[in-house]
């Protein structure tokens, strides 16, 4: 089966785990919406779990592959507005909160971004939060780890093909996944992937209160002195989730618990783009804050198989 194939690679070595803090995809907030809200505006019960169904198809295997169990918790009525992430021993724990995905900003494509981002907390590798969640990924990998690995699974299902979206497009996030990717099947998946990003940054500003609207051609120009563990500002983690659509790293490619640049897209191995922006990540060998070296590099079938090919029911 392919996602027992790929899993050794995609997820690393196991981690021992007792309970645990949670991470969160949202900053602590007050806001909340009940199902009988007027302000209940985002999806519906039923495309909640089917987001959910799909996650769970694909990443039950992934997990337990890994020597851990998966489990969804499906809290449609909560009015909580946020998602988290927990370990307890084995068990990977998600909390999924119906009072995001009734949120007018959200989509099925945007609430599919969410859990994936709660999965790269438990499976996103190097750079960990520390401290009391040392199991977890911090949040700009996990936000890193949706794009780079879980939605490009997610959408490459076909019971996703009639997933909610964003009806405008976007140039420039269109434009960047055509020069990042020779096939359409490649690029119309980074692009889905941006989307996704940049629908959730429309809810991140809509809860902060904020007046100014993120845009891919407006990146954050902030460099980090230190690893920012928290939740990036919001243009900051939607350019996160453009960089990880625009990585050429193979979906199976290994991530590591302990060295960041495995797995991932780095200017030292000379990739051109799909680098975690410098305004949470700060990289420990200088020569990730130079441009990549100026060679050639081409995306090769054995570097990125086409998610045409996941789409196809080929395996790895």
């Amino acid at each position: 089966m392919l996602l027992f194939a790929v899993s050794a690679l995609l997820l690393g070595s196991p981690i021992a785990s007792s309970a645990s803090g949670q991470a969160t995809f949202l900053p602590p907030n007050d806001l909340s919406i009940p199902v009988d809200s007027p302000m209940a505006k985002g999806i519906v019960e039923a495309q909640f779990n089917k987001v959910l169904n799909t996650i769970e198809k694909i990443y039950k295997p992934i997990v337990a592959a890994r020597g851990g169990v998966l489990q969804i918790n499906r809290k449609w009525t909560d009015a909580t507005v946020n998602a988290s992430a927990q370990q307890s021993g084995k068990t990977y724990i998600l909390n999924m909160y119906g009072g995001l995905a009734r949120h007018e900003t959200v989509t099925m494509d945007g609430f599919a971004l969410v859990a994936c981002h709660e999965l790269g907390h438990h499976l996103g590798g190097a750079p960990k939060i520390g401290g009391w969640n040392p199991w977890a990924s911090n949040e700009g990998q996990s936000d890193y780890y949706a794009n780079l690995k879980c939605l490009r699974m997610v959408f490459a299902d076909g019971d996703t093909k009639d997933f909610t979206h964003m009806s405008a497009g976007d140039e420039v996030a269109e434009n960047a996944c055509q020069a990042a990717f020779p096939k359409a099947e490649d690029q119309a998946i980074c692009f889905r992937g941006a989307m996704a990003g940049k629908s959730v940054a429309y809810l991140f500003k809509a809860l902060r209160n904020e007046t100014v609207t993120p845009r891919f051609d407006t990146p954050d120009t902030k460099v980090q002195t230190t690893m920012l563990a928290t939740h990036p500002p919001t243009q900051c983690r939607m350019d996160t989730y453009l960089q990880g659509s625009l990585c050429a790293q193979p979906v199976g490619a290994a991530l590591s618990e302990k060295d960041p640049t495995v797995g991932t897209c780095t200017r030292s191995a000379g990739f051109p783009g799909g680098y975690r922006p410098l305004c949470w990540y700060k990289p420990a060998n200088a020569a990730e804050l130079l441009p990549p070296a100026a060679r050639p590099f081409e995306v090769a079938e054995e570097l990125a198989p086409s998610f045409g090919t996941l789409l196809n029911g080929h395996s790895w």
